[in-house]
């Protein structure tokens, strides 16, 4: 956690008053002067005593925690808020504790209830009210409401301060981006808002605004954050590469640096004994006991077998890729890759420009499905809403309907001059019969489209592509439905070669990572553009003009 200058008599004061607070639901009532440690203590006055010395302006508007499980975090958290309202002297003010389900928002809400039970100094300061569960500061009437998530959760409200408990399960909602939005709108106005989300990563490859929170905080804590972040990053996890080091983590010696609770509320010699007799049973038990308790990210390579190229792959987001039209006026020429799935599938379409005078590769995509999808895979429905919602994903009424968007693409990126005359658009020959004739009547056959052989002979790019990423020689437009292609993907050695196909991933959707490879086989091949590039394409618009 980086330094964050504070006022220290507004510290002191949060600190005294959180001390004193008791665990309602442990022998003895222990106060969290003896029963919390003390980088919860750190967050606590980073929230509410960050100050810049010179202006006295509050410096940490919002803050990400990352913590294991066991932590103490949702009682803690419970603490905070009453610490919160206590230290509030403005009065009719709102704050909100936001849950993603209704067991954790009484859990949260019995926790600050019980403190206050236990004490009779509290019970003169604040008001319960338990079937609201609100909590009133007497002497102000600022509030501390304790809910579950939900899409109307602030609507008309300002909060002062909201706090988001496990903020990885949001990223499983529809619209909890614009929940967000909503509750960082506070954030803009002169009485301004600070936001406090606390999480254990996700037992499924992080996703909407979950994978937005951590990408976020990853940055500002590695310096890329932009001249002035108002996000405080305090991220239990180990770097990536000791993530992809099994002896590493799995050694218990290592467990205690993401940790913070070893000793008090986690029993080191139970954890071990936890991992060795449940998170050991099977791959998958231990990918998600490790997602859990060590906070090791699942799609970063957990247990050794993703793709080589997605611990890169979020260090390769350029922020000004946008979207197609800024790739095609970047590039001096574009190969396509396609993937076509069949009604319960998804259909890809991927293009990767080679940058003039950089020559690094730059990547954008577009997936396809049809309504049958999100019935027949209803585990990932919700996350394919959020992709349409992004715009990367279309839904299609019949696939003659997918094949004549993806072929209007690819004509479109024919028409810029930006395809080589052969070999610029390349798909794997299985059930692409609709898309094969749709092409066709878009003007697009042999040479320009080919078929790319798969299984085995894709590693070239498998393989190659990595190095590219690794080196920054590849970038993309950081679009979530590829974040989780990518986390997706799963490589096996067969022989001598690394293979990623749809069976060694199981059920999960590669579907834009294989378009991808049949992209890369073509740029591979060093090609050259037919035309004149977008600079040309625009002439001749303002000619026909």
């Amino acid at each position: 956690m980086a330094d964050v200058p504070l006022n220290q008599e507004k510290a002191a004061k949060a600190v005294a008053f959180f001390n004193r607070l008791r665990l309602p639901d442990v022998p003895g009532t222990p106060p969290l002067s003896e029963a919390c440690g003390e980088w919860f203590r750190d967050i606590l006055c980073a929230v509410l005593a960050s100050e810049d010395p010179e202006t006295g302006r509050r410096l940490v508007w919002e803050l990400l925690c990352m913590v294991p499980k066991k932590n103490s975090k949702t009682t803690y958290v419970a603490a905070l808020g009453l610490t919160a309202l206590y230290m509030e002297e403005a009065p009719n003010r709102q704050m909100l504790i936001v849950a993603p389900s209704q067991n954790i928002s009484e859990r949260c809400f019995e926790q600050a209830q019980g403190m206050i039970r236990i004490d009779e100094r509290l019970k003169a300061i604040f008001k319960v009210q338990d079937h609201l569960k609100c909590i009133t500061r007497n002497k102000t009437g600022t509030q501390l409401n304790v809910k579950t998530f939900d899409t109307s959760i602030v609507t008309g409200e300002i909060p002062i301060l909201t706090i988001i408990d496990e903020l990885h399960e949001l990223g499983k909602k529809a619209k909890a981006a614009a929940v967000m939005q909503q509750i960082r709108g506070g954030g803009i106005t002169k009485q301004r808002g600070q936001v406090l989300m606390i999480t254990t990563q996700s037992d499924e490859p992080p996703a909407g605004i979950w994978r937005t929170e951590i990408d976020k905080a990853r940055k500002i804590r590695d310096g890329k954050g932009g001249a002035s972040p108002i996000m405080l990053p305090v991220l239990y996890e180990f770097p990536v590469e000791k993530q992809l080091n099994q002896d590493y983590w799995r050694n218990p010696r290592n467990w205690d640096l993401v940790l913070p609770n070893i000793g008090m509320s986690i029993d080191r010699q139970a954890l071990v004994d936890d991992y060795e007799n449940n998170g050991k049973v099977s791959k998958e038990t231990e990918q998600i006991w490790a997602s859990q308790h060590l906070n090791i990210e699942i799609g970063v390579g957990l247990g050794g077998d993703g793709w080589s190229g997605a611990m890169h792959w979020l260090g390769c987001v350029d922020a000004s890729l946008t979207g197609l039209d800024v790739l095609l006026k970047r590039s001096e020429v574009c190969t396509i890759g396609i993937d076509w799935g069949g009604a319960d599938d998804l259909a890809a379409l991927y293009v990767i420009g080679r940058e003039a005078g950089t020559k690094r590769w730059l990547g954008w995509g577009k997936a396809w499905a049809r309504p049958t999808v999100f019935e027949q895979r209803k585990g990932i429905a919700q996350r394919l809403r959020e992709f349409e919602d992004d715009e990367d994903l279309i839904i299609s009424a019949t696939g003659e309907e997918q094949a004549a968007s993806a072929a209007e693409i690819c004509r479109r990126i024919a028409d810029t001059g930006l395809l080589p005359e052969a070999a610029g658009i390349g798909l794997d020959s299985a059930g692409v019969a609709l898309l094969l004739d749709a092409l066709e009547m878009a003007g697009l056959e042999q040479p320009l489209v080919q078929a790319v052989a798969q299984g085995w002979k894709l590693q070239t790019a498998i393989s190659s592509v990595p190095l590219k990423l690794e080196d920054r020689r590849f970038l993309h437009g950081d679009q979530a439905i590829m974040a989780w292609t990518v986390g997706n993907a799963k490589q096996t050695l067969k022989g001598s070669n690394y293979v990623v196909t749809k069976e060694v991933s199981g059920a999960a959707k590669i579907d834009l990572l294989m378009a991808l490879f049949n992209a890369a086989m073509l740029m591979f091949l060093n090609p050259e553009a037919s035309g004149g590039g977008m600079d040309d394409y625009f002439k001749s618009l303002a000619g026909a003009a």
